[in-house]
């Protein structure tokens, strides 16, 4: 089928509950186009898809495609790569010769003829752009934003404000990101990662070099990476630089030396020296874009920050609790860094779910140091996403390399009573797997 997507009436999603996916799926529904899908699971994303009018089934079955998305003419089928290869309904639409994309190629689709402004990463991308797209459409852009985060700001991952730019994650994972067409480009780290896709951390790296190369108008690259371009950093001799910084009420106060100009005093309402430095790349971004340096200030100051990254759920003289998605070495430092900061000579409880037994295995000890920093550590079995298990990998043998007395692996059942036992006054939820679904229960229990 060689129909663009204008012509497509329906778009059929496998994964539709993923974070990416979803953007994608209320941007059609958006459009006005009939939109359906799977997911694995019920979340809270899917239920907010089903507000929208968009019919989500959870039993891998043919059977519960609705019959007007079987019209191959009229229906694209997009889907995730963590969908597992022996997929029902991926194999049979496949089989039968519908027309089936990725949806880093449907970004791709939809970007190629549009400005877009493209954040990559393995670290920091999802926060840098959505302070890029809230600095946008604050300064009166008409951008469109995909984002791989929920924004505090619009409680939303698509922001739809018109088509004269597009902000958009890109993600490295199965080297999606080389479906993208930026204009401006920017990388903002390229630790290890996805070892599972990419074996070789050098071929992560070279990934990351062509992305590079795609963009046409301006690359920006975090200081002291591979890559030549504008560097962007904190305290050092990048070209877009953050300098002067004081803390006051958990709010950064910073200078950010440009190749043309100081400007003086932006606010950063974020805790963390990663976010600073995530401030400062969707700041040079947006400069380079062309957006006006006072609204941006004005706009930086009011950015409210992602779901799931460094999210206070409670704050009190008495209580912390803080909700994170970190869930590689690198995250969980930084995080560890700005719990730190902030919230000095405290006692840190952290929960920990692993994501993915590859992942845990080929960074364990890496692990253990982060989660060794920590005061106390409660730590839950790995969540698989969309492996099985590998033998000998366990959260369990991850425990064991763990430097501190106060450890305990646990059960998501008993994780509550655990969490009140204990005396520490800042609470720490960290992982990329189901953790977050118990977050407004533990917020719960400890209010009680």
């Amino acid at each position: 089928m060689n129909k663009s997507l204008e012509e497509i009436q329906n778009i059929y999603f496998i994964g539709i509950g993923g974070i990416g996916m979803s953007a994608l799926a209320r941007y059609f529904k958006f459009l006005g186009k009939k939109v359906a899908g799977y997911d694995k699971t019920p979340s809270q994303i899917t239920v907010d898809l089903s507000e929208l009018n968009i019919e989500i089934h959870y039993e891998d079955s043919v059977d519960n495609i609705p019959d007007i998305f079987l019209n191959k003419e009229e229906t694209l089928v997009v889907y995730t790569p963590a969908v597992p290869k022996d997929h029902n309904e991926l194999s049979y639409l496949i089989d039968n010769g519908f027309s089936v994309k990725k949806r880093a190629e449907v970004l791709g689709i939809i970007t190629k003829d549009v400005y877009t402004l493209a954040v990559a990463g393995t670290h920091g991308k999802t926060t840098t752009t959505a302070i890029l797209a809230h600095l946008l459409k604050e300064s009166g852009a008409k951008v469109t934003a995909f984002l791989g985060g929920i924004s505090e700001n619009y409680n939303s991952n698509l922001i739809l404000e018109g088509n004269e730019v597009v902000v958009v994650e890109a993600d490295e994972f199965d080297r999606s990101f080389l479906q993208l067409y930026p204009d401006i480009a920017a990388v903002t780290s390229m630790d290890a990662d996805h070892l599972d896709i990419y074996e070789k951390a050098n071929a992560l790296e070279e990934s990351f070099m062509e992305f590079s190369s795609r963009s046409k108008d301006h690359l920006l690259v975090c200081n002291g990476l591979p890559l030549s371009g504008i560097t962007f950093g904190v305290n050092d001799d990048s070209d877009y630089c953050a300098q002067n910084i004081k803390i006051n009420n958990g709010t950064y106060i910073f200078d950010l030396k440009t190749p043309h100009k100081l400007i003086r005093d932006l606010h950063l309402n974020l805790p963390g020296k990663h976010n600073l430095l995530n401030a400062v790349t969707a700041f040079a971004i947006a400069m380079l874009y062309g957006s006006p340096t006072n609204t941006l200030a004005k706009a930086l100051f009011s950015f409210k920050g992602v779901q799931r990254r460094f999210s206070y759920k409670i704050k009190t003289d008495d209580l912390v609790y803080v909700d994170d998605y970190a869930h590689h070495p690198t995250e969980i430092n930084a995080l560890h860094q700005a719990v730190r900061e902030m919230h000095p000579d405290k006692k840190v409880l952290a929960i920990f779910q692993p994501h993915l037994y590859s992942r845990t295995r080929d960074f364990a000890s890496d692990f253990a140091k982060s989660l060794s920093q920590f005061d106390q550590l409660l730590l839950l079995d790995i969540y698989p996403a969309r492996e099985l298990p590998i033998k000998g990998v366990t959260s369990d043998w991850l425990l064991g390399m763990v430097d501190i007395k106060d450890k305990k692996l646990v059960s998501k059942n008993d994780l509550t009573k655990e969490i009140l036992n204990s005396d520490a006054q800042v609470v720490v939820t960290i992982g990329a797997g189901d953790i977050g679904e118990e977050v407004s229960s533990i917020k719960e229990a400890l209010l009680a």
